[in-house]
Order: C-alpha cells, then sequence, then structure tokens
C-alpha cells in the first residue's frame, strides 16, 4: 500500500475561462445597436400600445388565455386558428433557412434573444466596472471594499433588468396597467409572480453567467447551422494570405511599420494585436478559421477595421466572405438552388397565411351527432336524433340566426325554447338540437342532410351550411 502511486484525476471537461469583452466602435456595432433599440422598444413598449376595438380590451397585443382569444392589432386569433400558429412557425423556421444559406448565422449575431440580453447585460457591466482592463484587474483582486460594491452594483441592475423583463412579459396577457397595478398590490393572478420570477432567474442566469456557453453548447442552432452552409455562404473570415504572408504574423515594431517593408521581410499585414480576439463575446480567434462558436455578430470586423484604418491601410483583412471568394477568388453566388428553394416554400408558406387570414370567417359552426344513444324511437314511431352545435361569432355586433333543416323530408327540427339564436360579439354558444322524421319517409340506415344557419340584417355575412347524417333504425 505504501508503493501504491496515485493516479492523477483525468477531467473530462475543461474548466470555463471568463470572457471579458472589449467595447468596439464601427458599422456593424452600429447596426447591432441599432436593432437591439428596435427590438427593445417593441418588447417593452408594445403591451402599453393602446389600440381601440368596438369588444375586448383596447390593447394592441393581448393573449387572453381567460377568453380564449389572442389580439393582434386588428387580428383577433381563435383557438379554430391554431393552425396559423403552425404555419407563423414554418416560416420563421424556413426564413431562418434560407438566410442562413446566405449570410450564415446573422440571426445568433444580430437578433437572437440571448445575443439582445447579453449585449446589455455587458453594457451594465462595463459601465459599473470599466472596460476590459479594469474589469480582469476586478476580477482578480481580493475582496474588499470596492469589489464588494461593484459586483454588487452589477448583479443588482442585472437582477432589476430581468425583472423588468419578465414583468413586461407577463403585461402581454392581461390589460397592461390594470394588470401592472395589481402586480404591486399582490393582487393579480398567482401565474403571473410565477411567471415574472422565472423568467427573471432565466434572463439573470443566462444573459450574466452563462453567455457564451448558450451558443456554444446549449443552443441546437449551432450544432446543425453547418448542413445549410456551403461554398457561398457568408462567413465572418480571415485572410489568411494576406495576414500571414509567407513568415506569419508580426507585430508593428520599429522596422515594420509600412506595408511595403513587411511584404519585404515576408510578413503580413496583421500586427498581432489580439483586438479581434479581445471584441469576440465567444472568445474565439477567428485567425484560425471559422468555428462554431461564432455568431457572426463582426465585432471582429470593426476591431480590425479600426486597427487598418489607424494604419491607414487597406480594411478587408477580416469580412464578410465565402469559401469560394477565399479560395477561388470569385464572388459569392446568392441565386442557387439551395437558396431559390427555401425562397419558394417561404413565399408558399408566406400567400397561404396571407389568404387564409384575410378569408377569416366572421361565424363559424361546427355540428355533431350525438352518439349514445345514436337514435330514439318516440312514442309516436318517429325517430329522433341530437346534435350538439358550437357557434362562434368572431364580429363586433350582435348576431341573429335562424336555423333550418335541407335534404330530410318530412323532418322536424327542435332548438328547445329557441326560436332564433342572438350571439353577442365574440360570443361562442354551445346548444343541443334534435331533428325527428318518420322512418317510413326515409327508410332505414343513415341520411344525409343540411344544417343552415340564415343571419338577419348582415349583408356582409352568408349564409352557413354543414352537412350531417340522420340516422334511423
Amino acid at each position: 500500500m505504501e508503493n501504491e502511486q496515485v493516479q492523477p484525476v483525468e477531467h473530462l471537461y475543461e474548466a470555463r475561462k471568463s470572457i471579458f469583452p472589449r467595447s468596439v466602435k464601427g458599422r456593424f456595432r452600429d447596426l447591432k445597436w441599432g436593432i437591439l433599440a428596435l427590438a427593445y422598444g417593441v418588447y417593452f413598449l408594445l403591451p402599453w400600445l393602446r389600440w381601440e376595438r368596438d369588444t375586448g380590451r383596447d390593447q394592441a397585443v393581448l393573449f387572453d388565455l381567460v377568453g380564449r382569444k389572442f389580439y393582434l392589432f386588428d387580428l383577433t386569433v381563435y383557438p379554430q386558428d391554431i393552425f396559423w400558429l403552425a404555419g407563423f412557425l414554418m416560416l420563421a423556421a424556413y426564413l431562418l433557412f434560407f438566410v442562413t444559406g446566405i449570410a450564415g448565422r446573422v440571426f445568433c449575431g444580430y437578433f437572437c434573444f440571448q445575443t439582445l440580453w447579453t449585449d446589455v447585460f455587458v453594457l451594465v457591466e462595463r459601465l459599473v466596472q470599466g472596460e476590459r482592463p479594469a474589469r480582469i484587474r476586478l476580477s482578480k483582486q481580493k475582496w474588499n471594499a470596492e469589489k464588494i460594491l461593484k459586483i454588487s452594483t452589477t448583479h443588482l441592475l442585472w437582477l432589476l433588468f430581468s425583472f423588468i423583463t419578465g414583468l413586461s412579459f407577463v403585461l402581454y396577457w392581461g390589460n397592461a396597467p390594470e394588470l401592472f397595478g395589481d402586480f404591486f398590490s399582490l393582487q393579480a393572478p398567482f401565474a403571473a409572480y410565477a411567471t415574472a420570477l422565472f423568467l427573471t432567474a432565466t434572463t439573470y442566469v443566462m444573459a450574466g453567467h452563462a453567455r457564451e456557453q448558450v451558443c456554444t453548447y446549449m443552443c441546437p442552432y449551432s450544432r446543425f447551422q453547418s448542413a445549410m452552409f456551403d461554398s457561398d455562404s457568408l462567413i465572418v473570415s480571415y485572410d489568411a494570405k494576406r495576414g500571414e504572408g509567407d513568415k506569419g504574423r508580426a507585430r508593428a515594431g520599429r522596422n515594420l511599420k509600412t506595408r511595403e517593408v513587411r511584404a519585404e521581410a515576408g510578413v503580413g499585414d496583421c500586427i498581432d494585436c489580439g483586438y479581434c480576439v479581445q471584441v469576440c463575446p465567444t472568445g474565439i480567434d477567428i485567425r484560425n478559421g471559422l468555428q462554431i462558436q461564432c455568431i457572426s455578430c463582426a465585432l471582429c470586423i470593426d476591431a480590425c477595421d479600426t486597427i487598418m484604418d489607424s494604419l491607414e491601410w487597406p480594411r478587408g483583412l477580416v469580412a464578410y466572405t465565402s469559401e469560394r471568394q477565399v479560395s477561388e477568388g470569385k464572388r459569392a453566388r446568392l441565386l442557387r438552388p439551395k437558396v431559390l428553394g427555401y425562397f419558394a416554400v417561404l413565399m408558399i408558406i408566406v400567400t397561404a397565411l396571407v389568404w387564409s387570414v384575410s378569408h377569416q370567417q366572421k361565424f363559424d359552426m361546427t355540428i355533431s351527432q350525438v352518439r349514445q344513444p345514436l337514435f330514439v324511437t318516440l312514442s309516436d314511431g318517429r325517430i329522433q336524433n341530437s346534435y350538439e352545435i358550437k357557434m362562434n361569432n368572431k364580429t363586433g355586433a350582435n348576431l341573429m340566426l335562424a336555423f333550418s333543416l335541407d335534404g330530410l323530408p318530412g323532418a322536424e327540427l327542435d332548438m328547445g325554447k329557441f326560436q332564433a339564436i342572438i350571439l353577442a360579439p365574440e360570443q361562442r354558444l354551445r346548444l343541443t338540437a334534435r331533428v325527428r322524421s318518420h322512418p317510413d319517409l326515409l327508410g332505414e340506415g343513415s341520411h344525409s342532410f343540411v344544417f343552415r344557419a340564415t343571419p338577419f340584417k348582415r349583408d356582409d355575412l352568408q349564409e352557413f351550411m354543414q352537412n350531417a347524417v340522420f340516422t334511423t333504425p
């Protein structure tokens, strides 16, 4: 036992290395700030936007679970329209495929929620703790009053922003001003507090702590994105031929300050400043080629362009380019079969959704035969079938309907106490109808007929008809 050697512990996972992104200025950073401002403006302000309606809440976007209706400006979505959600998800998927085929992971770099929220969290961190060197120094120093103050302030601001994010999401599911007051007076439903707490926690963890790990390990898009890439897809790429030369990179020292001198020495234009690595939110070195962690945010392009401008050298050492352009010197082909296929599917889905929404029925009715019992024999020998009728008035005014039968000889329709049905605006109603007929007039078996619902004084609505079956012994 004394001579037994202790085997070293082999760790299967590499410990996470903290990333402290450096700030950068440039056209792509400005574009990202613009998209972020637009996205945040829509997300945080949309629940407060008022929208006058004849019926329902005067809120532009409202997901009314209690009333089982979604209000999207002038469009009201009912449970029967759930297939629109499937169409929208297909549209989003193929749009992602289409954009990825052309320009790589630009969705990740500019539009993804994880990217947008992480950008703000990093901004808060930089405003409180300072630029990259100051943040690195702060993380390494021992705990003292300065570190406690800055770290606690950063996390408190993160939690505050996370809470605002969660609360804003909750406001989409009720009348925002009313729900906002109920929330802080502790009169809101339990689901509102649970949802706000859950989103506060997940936003704080994902944008404040997990950050690049979400893009690298959690997001499935980073794993299957390569299946949508080809030699013509635009990616953020480093021009190794220009940057490395024959002898690799070299700093702009005393004897290597001009491109001409560097070319004679056999070194490239890359001065190995590391700026492109320091600004990367996922901590990669773009000079090592395309990597799974790259989200195509193009901040490394801004960083390299800044250095090239300061040296008065041409831009483009790091740029949006394609594999074909790098290897063959040819421009990327935008119109190619895969991209055209994605575009064709997109147009089909968009056309179908637009047609379906524009032709949404203002009134719908479903009729189903009650099958237990399937029929009843009355004392006078007639046969009675029962039917369940579900009606939904999607208009903003009262709707009066009269019902009749067609195609069933000698049939009698019994709607109970109702001679006509009046539906209030956006009212749903379920009732039972009984149809009676003598078997001598029909014969044995099943017989098809038509239920008719005729609206009164509504020129905008047509008569509604639905086929049904009458069963005799």
